[in-house]
């Protein structure tokens, strides 16, 4: 039911907030309709309190204590807020919405506090990460300290809580889906463009969100390039947009940008290939694509849907093929539910995938960590069953750079929240 103009003035406007507890918001100020048309009356103003953290408790450096422990009441920071506009601009004051959201807010499987638990441990962990990260580190060092963040921060509990996927370190033209394998001696170089794309959930409602780092500034160009077409492909999604519009506004920004290596001007490209996606729970990646190029697409994006809207750019040919050791995986969603395996050990194997990670995406080191050992055999066979995805790396020409920026994104009734935003990207 929308707001009648006679109550506009009572509704207070959607600002963007970090710390913000909705279940207030919809209290104060907003009206009591009782019907249509009839008359509106301010509820009692509450008394509002800051929220406050623990006396005397201080988050450690590197980030190690518990999230919880700071947010007692359960209510973490929301995201960026975007309005929408044109058709459904009416939905920031609109009654029924908010109510609908109250809704949210009080079941506990859907409320947004998942999310936005999960958003604040990724921006915990990025923000030591980005500091922290040089050249000549290793890529294992690199991936076991962000982990072992993640999982402290967000209190890791079996399928409840945990890391969302494999931390990506993908580097120069590589793209993505590179993750370090036991024995990996890779070393980050001065000149090397590294991708840090890491996961985190919350009951299975995961956070997808990455950046990149690069210590060589001949490359920044690259990288304020994908950084404006992410935002680009924010701004475009919306409740009843086409997903192929979401691509064309993400192409135009990113083609819109060169780099200059050495005397030579590159065009950067749109990885026409690669593509973010909507998000289920415990389901990485939900079913639609957003490409990053423009396209026919008339698939539309839906109220409550969640979505990771990433872009890749690249200074080669703009597309990937899969290329290297593969250190990813995931049990298929949809998968059969009694694969016919021969193997003793694929079906050992299976259990241990089902109890440790269910549909979430894992790696060979999270194998390795809960004592699997000699699994490749068993590992490859539940691959060729179709029962679990493998996921290779994906890497354009070599000498091409790439870079990725993403999101995780909320279409909430009245408004859209970038829950993954942060002070940083």
């Amino acid at each position: 039911m929308a707001i009648t103009d006679k109550f506009q003035e009572d509704i207070p406007d959607v600002v963007e907030v970090e710390d913000h507890d909705e279940n207030e918001e919809a209290e104060e100020g907003a009206p009591d309709v009782t019907g249509t048309g009839g008359d509106g009356k301010k509820k009692k103003k509450k008394k509002k309190t800051k929220k406050k953290k623990p006396v005397g408790l201080v988050q450690t450096d590197p980030p190690r204590i518990g999230l919880s422990k700071f947010f007692p009441d359960g209510h973490y920071p929301v995201g960026e807020i975007q309005e929408y506009t044109d058709d459904n601009a009416y939905r920031t004051t609109s009654e029924e919405k908010r109510y609908q959201e109250r809704m949210i807010l009080e079941d506990p499987e859907e409320t947004y506090d998942n999310i936005r638990r999960a958003a604040e441990v990724h921006r915990l962990v990025r923000r030591h990460a980005r500091q922290w990260i040089k050249p000549g580190m290793s890529m294992t060092s690199i991936a076991e300290t962000i982990e072992e963040g993640t999982r402290t921060l967000v209190e890791e509990n079996g399928l409840e809580s945990g890391i969302g996927f494999p931390t990506g370190l993908s580097l120069n033209n590589c793209a993505a889906h590179y993750s370090p394998n036991a024995g990996d001696t890779l070393v980050l170089s001065h000149g090397d463009v590294l991708k840090v794309d890491f996961g985190v959930h919350v009951k299975g409602r995961i956070l997808d969100s990455a950046f990149t780092l690069t210590w060589e500034p001949t490359y920044n160009k690259l990288l304020e390039a994908v950084k404006a077409s992410t935002n680009a492909g924010i701004r475009a999604a919306g409740i009843d947009v086409r997903l192929g519009d979401v691509g064309a506004a993400i192409q135009e920004v990113m083609e819109s940008y060169e780099v200059e290596v050495g005397s030579k001007m590159i065009p950067v490209k749109s990885i026409e290939n690669l593509s973010g996606h909507s998000i289920g729970p415990y389901q990485i990646h939900g079913g639609k694509s957003v490409l990053l190029v423009k396209n026919r697409d008339q698939t539309k994006m839906e109220e409550g849907e969640y979505y990771a809207i990433e872009t890749f750019g690249s200074t080669g040919r703009g597309t990937v093929i899969e290329e290297g050791d593969c250190s990813h995986y995931a049990k298929i969603f949809d998968g059969p539910t009694n694969p016919p395996l021969r193997l003793t050990s694929a079906k050992s194997l299976l259990k241990t995938i089902n109890k440790n990670f269910g549909t979430l995406p894992f790696c060979r080191r999270y194998l390795d960590r809960i004592g699997e050992s000699k699994y490749l055999l068993a590992l490859n066979h539940l691959v060729s069953q179709g029962v679990v995805q493998d996921y290779l790396p994906l890497c354009d020409i070599r000498g091409s750079m790439t870079a990725q920026f993403e999101h995780t994104i909320l279409l909430r009734p009245t408004v859209k929240e970038v829950v993954s935003r942060g002070d940083d990207y």
